[in-house]
């Protein structure tokens, strides 16, 4: 649990959800409960006046006994529908609740998450793929919703039942409720040791899951590449491996989590026979009425469902924890592009840099070493080199990317780290040698970088790039629909 304490910030924002959601839970088990209380009255009421009933027998007054002792048994079956009615208006109002809740938190985490995901450097990226990255934010996040939603709805709920049905079987007999309580032990002995085999299992699913993703992603990204040397046959064969492993893992799981149900079943089943068992000692003792043992009976199976839950629950609580923890590593991760001064001036054009040396942290590899270099503002620079010289580290530099391993960049005479990062960016125009579309439209992809941008300045823009008669040509001209293109030179 100590990953999910993370969080507690959004149970704190969604407090009203959870009080009221815990009050309808009670309430809603409240009515649950009265049923059995109902029946013990009426199967009460019918031993202690079948008697009288008979002694009436072939009296005209044996019709009157008669007709008030059916109007008292169906005012009881009245009531216990109406109770049902009622339990069910309440379930409605806990489901609105909580796994409203739920949802509202799932949507909140993983804005958080895309938001932290936009703070982090080019070095996270390059040193996490991105089937790992979306992993984390859809399949990770949905196993966290399963835990802040339906397993602590069902988990609350078994709380609330056990304390009203012990409460209640202490009212009617407390040797009777010690021994339906005996299983209790075992059960919890068990399922601690079950649940240490659920959260490694659902680490290694997890892990595998995100090695799927990464796959998938990398293959789709590469189709062509993939379809222009034959390979869709070795690619799909590689796809069966990892989904081979996927599976192995999740059967394994499977295994584990079937020892739950028939665990509780026999507990409960052992339960049922120790209140028979006992219970016709206290009737025959004096002490209990057959109604009793009845009330008991569904005492012990309204526990059953709850108890049978436990072991979903935990299961679902397990894998949070385990997603929650792949959550929190990425969330723990903070960025090292921070400005020194938070320095907001507009920038003239002068740059130099000072012995810089660079070396990438994920690989390792020296791409700059003592590099000398001073561009006067207005001034215009090429620079050129074979392919791993270092151009584009530069240009990375220079827009901040990274920061150098050692020596200076200095821009009109301020070192780039004073600079505040968006500042810095935002007075750039930078074209990656990677070329990438949005899945959006053409005029969006122009003026992505400036989104204030006119209509006029856009169709300047595509004349510019000699791109006009082109976008012209599609029915939709400049609010064409472009798909996923990547393109890498």
């Amino acid at each position: 649990m100590k990953s999910l304490s993370y969080l507690n910030k959004y149970f704190l924002k969604y407090k009203w959800y959870l009080f009221l959601g815990a009050i309808f839970t009670i309430i809603s088990n409240v009515f649950g409960l009265i049923p059995a209380q109902l029946v013990r009255y009426s199967l009460d009421l019918v031993k202690e006046n079948i008697g009288s009933y008979n002694l009436f027998e072939g009296f005209k007054s044996q019709e009157t006994f008669y007709k008030i002792f059916a109007e008292t048994l169906f005012f009881y079956g009245a009531l216990i529908l109406i109770m049902a009615l009622l339990k069910g208006v309440f379930l409605f109002l806990v489901r609105q609740t909580l796994i409203v809740m739920s949802r509202h938190i799932e949507f909140d985490l993983k804005n958080e998450i895309y938001q932290h995901y936009q703070t982090l450097p080019l070095a996270f990226y390059r040193q996490n793929n991105t089937g790992d990255l979306m992993a984390r934010i859809s399949e990770d996040v949905n196993k966290v919703r399963m835990y802040v939603g339906p397993a602590i709805m069902y988990g609350m709920n078994l709380i609330v039942v056990f304390v009203l049905v012990i409460w209640y079987m202490l009212r009617v007999n407390t040797t009777l409720t010690f021994y339906v309580l005996v299983p209790l032990p075992i059960l919890s002995v068990s399922i601690y040791f079950v649940n240490q085999l659920i959260i490694k299992r659902s680490e290694l699913i997890q892990k595998q899951l995100s090695n799927i993703s990464t796959f998938v992603q990398e293959a789709f990204s590469g189709i062509r590449v993939l379809k222009a040397f034959v390979k869709e046959n070795e690619s799909t064969a590689a796809f069966a491996l990892q989904a081979e492993s996927y599976r192995e893992q999740s059967l394994k799981l499977v295994k584990v989590d079937s020892l739950f149900s028939p665990l509780i079943q026999i507990l409960v089943g052992l339960s049922t026979i120790l209140v028979v068992y006992v219970g016709g000692n206290e009737v025959m003792a004096g002490r209990l009425t057959i109604g009793g043992i009845t009330e008991f009976i569904m005492y012990v199976y309204i526990l059953t469902w709850p108890v049978t839950a436990l072991g979903w629950t935990t299961s679902q609580i397990q894998r949070a924890a385990a997603s929650q923890t792949r959550i929190n590593e990425f969330l723990n991760n903070k960025s090292e592009m921070k400005s020194t001064i938070n320095l907001e001036k507009s920038i003239l054009g002068e740059i130099e840099f000072k012995n810089v040396s660079f070396t990438y942290p994920d690989s390792g590899i020296l791409a700059l070493q003592n590099f000398n270099l001073k561009i006067e503002k207005g001034e215009s620079v090429a620079v050129l080199g074979t392919t791993g010289s270092g151009k584009s580290t530069l240009a990375n530099l220079i827009t901040r990317m990274y920061d150098t391993t050692s020596g200076k960049i200095l821009i009109d005479n301020h070192e780039i780290k004073e600079y505040q990062v968006n500042k810095l960016r935002n007075q750039m125009g930078y074209v990656p040698q990677d070329v990438f579309l949005f899945s959006d439209t053409i005029s969006n992809n122009i003026s992505f970088g400036n989104l204030n941008l006119s209509k006029s300045e856009i169709i300047q823009a595509a004349k510019n790039a000699d791109l006009y008669e082109n976008v012209m040509e599609f029915p939709k001209q400049f609010e064409t629909i472009l798909r996923f293109v990547f393109i890498a030179q």
